[in-house]
């Protein structure tokens, strides 16, 4: 009998049903890609994280992790990343430690802070990359795709490329009430991924209202079966690097720490605590750290 451990948590929010919900399968050692696609299929998250040790006693790193949406494998994935940790912490009862998982953007150190008999998450992201800045005849395609006008953008901010291993087109815009009135058009949004080469598009506003919290944002990837992300790892991260590169924000001793919301339009609010090493003017190290809770620990039998 083939049989998992499979865990759902909502990473980055304390309160369940809250934040981003990641499916987590922790030993995944003989399960074939069908059937982890299968499953991330029937547990319907935007990510599923698949958790196996190594056939060898590798001294680099201590667990492969894979990572699927309902459709399709993606190379990373930040909260379905917090997931796993977590659950792999909760599963073991780790103390604080650090763990080195392998991906498809390779080998990543996560840090699990234990903390009043609970845990917190750090990963580190994959290198921050910037694509030039999209021409007009582009930007009015995404802009019109999302629902938005020209006018509804940030002048700060370039409509551009940027991934930490995981690419996201950065969308800055005026307006919180905008941002969660949006009702984007998504088969233009999948069909214009094809042209643009990136799947995802994160519209974020510094426009909070709120003293601690520096971004709200938004997130769809209709194109690998994300209609909407509640609260994206892969894209928080990268922007941190975003805001950075363009001058947006200033930044005290080579270091940029931020907190990015999301979820609000959609009644699954949670944040992301980014951390930019800032170096030469260069985004160097990016990381970011989520709370998580399970909903629920349980077995599948697979045969």
């Amino acid at each position: 009998m083939k049989e998992v451990i499979v865990y759902q948590i909502d990473s980055f929010t304390k309160e369940k049903f809250k934040g981003n919900p990641a499916g987590v399968v922790l030993n995944a050692e003989h399960m074939t890609s069908e059937e982890m696609q299968l499953i991330a299929r029937e547990l319907n998250n935007s990510e599923t994280a698949f958790v196996f040790t190594p056939e060898t006693q590798e001294k680099n790193f201590d667990y492969h992790v894979r990572y699927f949406t309902p459709t399709t494998e993606v190379p990373s994935c930040g909260h379905a990343t917090i997931a796993a940790l977590y659950a792999r912490a909760q599963e073991d009862q780790l103390d604080s430690c650090t763990i080195k998982i392998n991906t498809q953007i390779g080998i990543l150190p996560i840090y699990i802070e234990k903390k009043n008999n609970d845990y917190l998450i750090t990963m580190t992201q994959g290198s921050f990359e910037l694509s030039p800045a999209f021409d007009t005849p582009i930007i009015q395609k995404i802009v019109l795709a999302l629902g938005l006008t020209m006018d509804d953008l940030d002048e700060k901010c370039p409509v551009q490329i940027a991934s930490t291993g995981h690419s996201k087109v950065m969308i800055g815009i005026k307006s919180n009430t905008v941002l969660n009135n949006l009702d984007p058009d998504l088969i233009a949004l999948s069909k214009l991924s094809k042209e643009i080469g990136c799947n995802g598009y994160f519209v974020f506003t510094f426009d909070t209202g709120e003293k601690d919290i520096l971004t709200n944002g938004r997130m769809f990837a209709p194109a690998i079966g994300i209609s909407e992300d509640p609260v994206t790892g892969n894209a928080n991260g990268p922007l941190g690097g975003y805001i950075i590169q363009n001058k947006i924000k200033d930044i005290t001793d080579g270091i940029f720490e931020f907190t990015g919301k999301q979820g609000e339009a959609i009644n699954r609010i949670g944040k992301v605590e980014v951390k930019v090493n800032v170096k030469s003017n260069q985004s160097n190290i990016i990381s970011i750290t989520g709370n998580a809770v399970c909903v629920f620990r349980t077995t599948m039998n697979l045969e």
